[in-house]
């Protein structure tokens, strides 16, 4: 498996998600571009997400967005 664009559009909303708190969730907004919309929605249908637009992360989601999220520091670095 590899990365492609529908799975880095998703990767790329769940590293917006502030891990310090559990009280932060995320809005895609409906003037967002298709491609991010469509993102949100594949994540809320996965179970990561609590709303089709975003919302809070699911323990599921908080998992992924972690692992997604210390993936970005390593490659940066």
């Amino acid at each position: 498996m590899s990365y492609n664009p529908l799975l880095t559009e998703e990767l790329n909303i769940l590293a917006r998600y502030n891990l310090k708190t559990t009280q932060e969730g995320v809005k895609i907004h409906s003037s967002a571009e298709p491609e991010v919309i469509a993102a949100a929605q594949r994540l809320f249908d996965k179970g990561l997400v609590s709303q089709a637009d975003g919302g809070y992360l699911t323990e599921l989601g908080r998992k992924a967005a972690q692992h997604t999220q210390d993936l970005l520091l390593i490659m940066q670095a």
